[in-house]
């Protein structure tokens, strides 16, 4: 994080703006917005900007900028075409600790003024740190799309009954949970229909009769296979609901980033042959978190229900009578397969495809080989590493061809992706040579050749997610 984002509070506070063109006058109605003191210096002031500064009680000082017009003011920007005295007015500042803001330089600047969704009295900010500017005006376009003006009129009504709500619920607790309820129950939809007035008199009504919910409940979320940007809308807001958040070593550290910063994270571990918290101990603290009333996310690897036991710990969780939900995720046989370029069927090549686990409880492969063979399916080794030489071995010895295609997709839908392509006869020797790291996906079959004859994947750089 190179820049730390903080609200600040400029009502009647001096601010000095150096500057007088187009770029000076939209940082002016900021100031203005904010309620600041402004005060003015450049040669040559829009008209524009010269009504703005004095209908707001400002100063307007046509001449030449001064150090000792720096004297009590609380924040400068510097908005000049004119680097020699942008530079002059950052280094003034910075001598006297003053946060300044030269604008499209962010090596000159103490503060960086962001893109603004204003949703009065929400705010959301947006900034790349100045890096790209665009960007941040993009993503702000973004946003403003998808949050209606309303909100602002909700969080109005929220600052308006916090106190009542403090005073009803002395746990800080039972009064999250409170907001968390009206904020996305039929009082919020009040205010977005409007009817302002009649929100209000059900949120009295609410906090009269403490209409609260603090029953635990927990959420099986499908993270997906390593990119934070296949998560689905429902998993991001159920894992920014929950107050434990539980997490495994396939899960991206991007994703855990995506909980609650207030939220306790709890490391479960479980890579092969060691984990840090054994099965059934994973399925006592999802119980034991829910019931000491807390919104419990349980966050795996790809999909709960694909070879990711979600079954093993929703049985518990059905036994002990508490209240779940489970969020399917994109599984890494199709997340990795489409990263990598290699279409799992194919009309010409496969009209099935079968996932497997690449090792079973007692970590054996006592695996059904003779239904693996078949030339027009495609097989998915999921956990396969360890044990790819009886695979290529025993699929060869059953039936499969030898020279089948086999692809071995490392950290797949990451940064670190590497698909390494051989046959069955050849794989082991190569990844020998060419060693991966887990996790990986093993993908058997006729589709993995359809990776060399897509060229142009490699050119688009899809293997990176660029679709």
């Amino acid at each position: 994080m190179d820049f730390l984002p903080l609200f600040t509070d400029l009502r009647n506070k001096p601010c000095l703006l150096v500057g007088g063109g187009q770029v000076a006058l939209r940082k002016a109605n900021l100031l203005c917005k904010a309620g600041a003191k402004l005060r003015l210096v450049a040669h040559d002031i829009l008209p524009e900007l010269s009504t703005l500064c004095t209908n707001a009680g400002g100063e307007c000082i046509r001449g030449d900028y001064g150090d000792h017009l720096l004297d009590d003011v609380f924040l400068v920007i510097a908005a000049t075409d004119d680097e020699a005295l942008n530079k002059r007015v950052s280094a003034a500042c910075h001598a006297r600790h003053i946060p300044v803001n030269v604008v499209d330089n962010p090596d000159l600047c103490s503060v960086i003024l962001p893109a603004i969704i204003d949703r009065s009295p929400l705010i959301i900010a947006v900034s790349s740190g100045g890096k790209s500017p665009v960007l941040a005006r993009m993503m702000r376009s973004r946003l403003e799309a998808s949050i209606p003006a309303s909100y602002g009129r909700l969080a109005k009504l929220v600052g308006d009954f916090r106190d009542a709500v403090k005073a009803r619920f002395s746990d800080i607790e039972d009064r999250r949970h409170f907001w968390e309820k009206t904020l996305q129950g039929p009082i919020a939809e009040m205010v977005f229909a409007g009817k302002d007035a009649v929100a209000a008199d059900m949120l009295a009504v609410a906090i009269d009769k403490a209409d609260i919910d603090s029953g635990g409940e927990v959420y099986l979320i499908g993270a997906g296979p390593g990119d934070p940007d296949l998560m689905t809308f429902k998993a991001l807001r159920l894992l920014q609901r929950a107050d434990v958040v539980l997490y495994d070593r396939l899960v991206a550290p991007a994703i855990v980033d995506m909980c609650r910063k207030d939220a306790d994270r709890v490391y479960v571990g479980k890579a092969r042959a060691e984990h840090a918290v054994p099965q059934q101990d994973i399925n006592k603290l999802l119980v034991k978190y829910a019931k000491e009333g807390k919104k419990v996310a349980r966050l795996k690897g790809g999909d709960p229900f694909i070879f990711g036991r979600g079954g093993e710990e929703i049985e518990e969780l059905a036994q002990e009578k508490i209240p779940f939900q489970v969020v399917p995720g994109i599984t890494a046989a199709s997340g990795c397969a489409s990263y990598a370029g290699i279409p799992l069927t194919h009309r010409d090549y496969a009209q099935s495809v079968r996932f497997v686990t690449g090792h079973l409880k007692d970590h054996s492969l006592n695996l059904p080989w003779s239904e693996l063979v078949h030339s027009s399916q495609t097989v998915v080794f999921y956990m396969g590493l360890v044990g790819l030489p009886s695979i290529c071995e025993q699929l060869i010895a059953h039936g499969r061809d030898a020279d089948t295609p086999i692809a071995v997709i490392q950290q797949g839908t990451t940064p670190q992706q590497r698909v390494v392509v051989a046959s069955l006869a050849t794989m082991v020797a190569r990844l020998a040579a060419e060693p991966v790291q887990a996790p990986t996906l093993i993908i058997v079959g006729e589709v993995v050749n359809l990776r060399a004859k897509l060229a142009w994947f490699e050119q688009h750089d899809l293997s990176k997610g660029g679709m």
